[in-house]
């Protein structure tokens, strides 16, 4: 058989590794698999070309929130242009139901882990045996039993794109909203084989590792062994580690004092700080000691932080979520990642439906429309709010300009002003420049705020310049006091946006 493995990546620079944990576990048929990735922004057509170009017997397809509308394309191509070829579906989206996107002209759909049941579909399909649409016959896979996936990556991977990595599966938690909480149960792999594995991407030239652990601080042992190894490498890497906000005992918090700025990541979930929402979204958490761990890791480590705040929870409203981001905001100078809560299949979340009139849209990403506490109106102009707080705030282009929005300390109200001008000034939220993003920036903080054009120019200067090689917008030349000279060999860190937060 010919066999392909695809799926399309958010990015260029994103890799799965699901695809290559089944290439690494289908034995005898790994000669005849071939692994292609592509990326939601390439031509359909031109995908599909590429898969059909060998004639394959079966095509195995990843299927995601961010790609299954164009999974559902592909497919219906591929059927009416080679229908013999048999389309296998796997992924997050297909592992639960109600399907909310047409995949009902593939030929079977893997619900959930997948290494094991994809090699059993393949060697079924090679015998002749009839199978069902359907393929969930067996439980997870012992994860000591998997072949890894890491040689795969390819050269041309390790060196311009990020290498995902895991250390265990599942979650111990029960949040609503997310499909984590339906695995009960932590799995982690073997240590010292994991390592072994990271020392052969390391010696191959890798050095931008993320780790997709929902869970990883939550074993001590394994935690202090993985950052340990990292530690002793030479500077001039990036490793991203997803953590419990809570649980930070003292040997990890003393190993990631340990780390140099730029070297270490940290996604901290905390999406509201509301206990009665927390509670109501079966989101146990313990306020004290979240804010006691994020004012050490702001101030007593180098490390780059991504703490995340929903809006839309059922019950919450905007003057709760203002207040979450302004206690945030006290707490912490790090990334606030605003997100806009989804529905996703397999979860409990649609318990709140009625009570709290929740509305979702029915396409990916399935993102609340309106709700008992935020009408559909307010809900837009969060979403641009999120949208321009990741474009002027998050991307750090604009770190200590960004604060004289509210100089009040009121972050949410100063921020709610600027999102709602700029939308009225530029109509959009999107293919917005540095350079306009500068110019809208300077003009609200000048001629609405008030502000000396000097003294904001000169800010935003001294943020914009502190990414080496980079252009200065002109218009700041006429009023700034000093413009240093460009450097033009450019900012060497793997994570040029880690960069433009260190202050």
């Amino acid at each position: 058989m010919n066999i392909i493995l695809t799926t399309l990546n958010a990015r260029y620079a994103h890799t799965s590794i699901a695809l290559r944990y089944l290439y690494a576990n289908l034995k005898e048929y790994q000669r005849e698999t071939e692994i292609l990735e592509f990326t939601i922004n390439d031509n359909i057509h031109e995908i599909v070309e590429k898969l059909l170009k060998n004639s394959p017997s079966v095509i195995g397809i990843g299927v995601y929130i961010w790609n299954a509308l164009e999974v559902s394309t592909i497919i219906d191509i591929i059927k009416k242009v080679s229908p013999e070829t048999i389309v296998v579906l796997g992924g997050p989206e297909v592992s639960h139901t109600p399907y909310r996107v047409d995949f009902s002209k593939a030929d079977h759909i893997i619900i959930g882990e997948g290494e094991n049941k994809f090699y059993n579909l393949i060697d079924s399909i090679k015998r002749g045996l009839i199978i069902d649409k359907s393929v969930d016959n067996e439980g997870v896979p012992v994860l000591s039993s998997l072949n890894m996936p890491y040689e795969f990556y390819s050269d041309h991977d390790i060196q311009n794109r990020i290498i995902y990595v895991e250390a265990s599966r599942g979650c111990p938690f029960k949040c609503e909203f997310c499909l984590s909480s339906i695995d009960k149960k932590v799995r982690d792999f073997e240590i010292e084989k994991l390592l072994n594995e990271f020392q052969k991407l390391w010696d191959r030239g890798a050095r931008n590792f993320k780790f997709i652990d929902r869970t990883f601080n939550l074993n001590i042992e394994k935690s202090n062994k993985v950052l340990d190894f990292f530690l002793g490498k030479d500077d001039g890497f990036l490793v991203h580690f997803e953590v419990i906000p809570e649980f930070f005992p003292k040997s990890i918090k003393d190993k990631i004092t340990e780390f140099k700025p730029g070297t270490i990541q940290l996604e901290v979930g905390i999406q509201t700080l509301n206990e009665d929402i927390a509670y109501r979204i079966n989101r146990k958490m313990d306020f004290e000691k979240i804010e006691e761990n994020l004012r050490f890791l702001e101030e007593q480590t180098d490390a780059h932080l991504h703490v995340d705040l929903i809006i839309g929870l059922p019950g919450e409203s905007l003057e709760s979520f203002a207040d979450n981001l302004n206690r945030l905001g006290d707490m912490t100078n790090c990334e606030i990642q605003l997100g806009v809560l989804k529905k996703l299949s397999g979860t409990t979340l649609d318990r709140h439906d009625k009570t709290y009139k929740m509305i979702y849209s029915d396409l990916p990403p399935y993102e609340i429309l309106q709700n008992s506490d935020i009408p559909f109106l307010k809900m837009q102009e969060m979403k641009r709010f999120t949208r321009y707080w990741d474009l002027a705030f998050n991307s750090g282009n604009f770190k200590q300009t960004i604060k004289k929005l509210w100089i009040d300390g009121d972050i949410f109200s100063g921020f709610y002003k600027f999102s709602t001008w700029i939308y009225n000034r530029s109509k959009t939220t999107y293919q917005i420049s540095l350079n306009r993003l500068s110019e809208y920036l300077f003009e609200y903080l000048t001629e609405v705020l008030d502000f000396n054009k000097t003294e904001i120019a000169d800010i935003m200067v001294a943020d914009i310049t502190k990414i080496n090689g980079r252009k200065l917008p002109g218009f700041l030349r006429e009023f700034a006091t000093y413009i240093p000279p460009i450097n033009k060999g450019g900012n060497k860190d793997i994570g040029k946006r880690q960069a433009r937060h260190r202050d």
